[in-house]
């Protein structure tokens, strides 16, 4: 029936849409379209480790730990946006990148979509965050992080979905024998 644009901005582009209810009655809809794409990186070390960022949330006033995350324009392949934001955040470059699949949060008023990715074979070096992010970054052990998704001690909603994704990848896919990169999945 018509849609009105509300506010736009790098980020997002906010419209209100006109429509005809399932009541067969007028109504409006709210939509926030996202101008990037959602990522979200698993990093895991040889020895099982992985990697959190600390960082205070504006929208939700509260400090969160979160795997490495961020936004990638859609207009460049997403694996070069998680790759840069693997560094920018904890420094790290990684040989080996598991695509863990697609995501949506708050699809009841967003089209936002995202990916998550595991990383292995990871090569350490210097977070580069960028001039408006202050990060605290934690090396942990994988089993803890994912513990922490599971008991609510992190609410991030692409770190839950990208740790519990990487644990079922690596439960259920060992890898070859013997390659160090796969050794984290065992003994869950």
């Amino acid at each position: 029936m018509g849609s009105r644009e509300v506010y736009v901005n790098p980020w997002i582009r906010i419209r209100e849409d006109h429509v005809i209810r399932p009541d067969d009655k007028p109504g409006i809809y709210g939509v926030v379209e996202f101008q990037n794409y959602a990522l979200g990186i698993v990093p895991v070390a040889d020895n099982g480790d992985t990697w959190l960022v600390g960082q205070w949330r504006y929208p939700l006033d509260l400090y969160s730990w979160e795997i490495p995350e961020g936004g990638g324009p859609l207009s460049i392949p997403l694996i070069d946006s998680a790759k840069r934001e693997l560094h920018e955040e904890v420094g790290l470059a990684a040989a080996e990148w598991i695509d863990l699949g697609l995501f949506h949060l708050s699809n009841s008023v967003t089209n936002e979509a995202g990916r998550v990715f595991l990383a292995l074979g990871l090569t350490e070096g210097d977070a580069e965050p960028e001039g408006d992010e202050v990060l605290q970054i934690w090396r942990l052990p994988l089993t803890e992080a994912y513990a922490m998704a599971m008991d609510g001690r992190i609410t991030d909603g692409v770190s839950i979905i990208g740790l519990t994704r990487a644990v079922e990848y690596l439960q259920t896919h060992p890898g070859p024998s013997g390659h160090p990169s796969h050794q984290a999945g065992k003994g869950w």
